[in-house]
């Protein structure tokens, strides 16, 4: 079944504070960016509408939002308005399926989907994921400031919906336009479609798949996605190396960091060949091809672009392989400029950019004793080693260093 995503991302999240919630950091990356992994990597998904706000900035920074299966739409004020949004510019009088998905749901699991997509193809209504409601269920008085219960309500028959949610996309576009014509503000697609006298079908779904709605959501969430990736993923070895000559300029950048120098160097992007080398050894570690492939310098998107941005995308493409580094090796060949002075940060930098404790990062730097071009001081070079493991393993070492 070839189908469709869409997400209203359109949101403020305020109990966050200023930062939407779907731009939280999970585990090194942005909520959204685990909630939109496993529908990039589906080859059934065969394209992605995310509804944001009119003045968002956030999502366009995020590798993600690169990626060619993705394309955004302006939402509005509600739910159901963002996703009428991002369901009209869908191909019309299409028979595809569409999911509907939360932004702050980052656990979702193939498993689900496959279950939700199965009894989709079954149900004049289409279906949603939902869990069976286990807790006691209390109705509160009218009481505003310290309510009492007021009965005990039964439970049985009562099911929390999750998302996604599946229907086709003539349906759900049907659903929403009837729903705004009635001024009607369903709080799920499934409401929609029940107005339309239909009947969604009910899949059990893992009361894993939790929506973030606080901050204290977070633990949980990475350590339902560190269970979640396989144990048994053999490790993996990549090497990367780069070079680059020097040119015009007073400074290089080297791991993330600004280091004073008599010469910049001439490159598409910023340059950095620390972090190049390092994309080039993680690319190699998930068969993923060269940093060539992926941000060739005949586009112009990625002139002068930070290189930090590289390796999120990097981190990105291996998380949708259910890797992630485990430790980094990495070695600056050059006469100039002295490391020694801003080892630190750049292993503090480069650290962080993988979401990794400092200590699994080490920087060495040599020169080739006044031989070949870096020894006549013409430009410089770098290697770099990582040794890449099963997700899990990186998101409990995010997780104890409190990234």
């Amino acid at each position: 079944m070839r189908y469709w995503l869409v997400m209203p991302a359109a949101g403020r999240g305020r109990r966050f504070g200023n930062e939407p919630k779907q731009y939280q950091r999970l585990c090194g990356c942005a909520l959204i960016q685990w909630s939109l992994a496993p529908f990039i990597a589906d080859p059934r998904c065969v394209g992605i509408v995310v509804a944001l706000a009119a003045d968002d900035t956030g999502f366009a920074a995020l590798p993600c939002s690169r990626h060619p299966k993705v394309r955004t739409v302006i939402g509005g004020a509600q739910r159901a308005d963002s996703v009428r949004a991002a369901v009209e510019v869908l191909p019309a009088e299409n028979q595809d399926w569409v999911l509907v998905h939360d932004a702050a749901r980052p656990c979702i699991s193939t498993a689900e989907i496959d279950a939700l997509l199965a009894a989709a193809e079954h149900s004049d209504g289409g279906a949603l994921l939902a869990v069976p409601v286990a807790d006691t269920l209390k109705c509160a008085d009218d009481g505003n400031q310290s309510p009492t219960v007021a009965h005990t309500a039964q439970r049985d028959g009562l099911w929390r919906a999750l998302t996604p949610q599946a229907f086709t996309v003539n349906l759900l576009r049907r659903a929403l336009n009837a729903a705004a014509e009635s001024d009607l503000h369903p709080t799920d697609e499934a409401q929609a479609v029940e107005w339309l006298g239909l009947s969604p079908k009910l899949v059990a779904g893992s009361p894993q798949n939790i929506k973030v709605t606080q901050a204290s959501d977070l633990p949980l969430a990475a350590a339902i996605l560190g269970e979640q990736q396989p144990s048994t993923m053999p490790l993996r070895i990549g090497n990367g190396f780069d070079v680059h000559a020097f040119g015009p300029g007073d400074q290089v950048m080297l791991g993330g960091v600004r280091v004073p120098h008599t010469q910049g160097v001439i490159a598409h992007s910023d340059g950095d060949v620390l972090l190049h080398a390092l994309c080039d050894a993680m690319l190699g570690a998930g068969g993923l091809g060269d940093i060539g492939m992926h941000f060739p310098d005949s586009d112009p998107r990625w002139r002068g672009a930070a290189s930090s941005r590289f390796v999120e995308a990097c981190r990105e493409l291996l998380a949708g392989r259910g890797l992630a580094v485990v430790n980094a090796d990495l070695t600056l060949i050059c006469e100039a400029p002295r490391v020694g002075p801003h080892r630190a940060a750049i292993c503090a930098q480069i650290a962080s950019l993988l979401a990794l404790p400092p200590d699994r990062v080490n920087l060495k730097a040599t020169t080739t004793e006044k031989l070949g071009f870096t020894g006549r001081g013409e430009g410089l070079a770098a290697q770099a080693s990582v040794l890449c493991g099963p997700l899990s393993q990186a998101l409990s070492l995010a997780n104890h260093a409190h990234l």
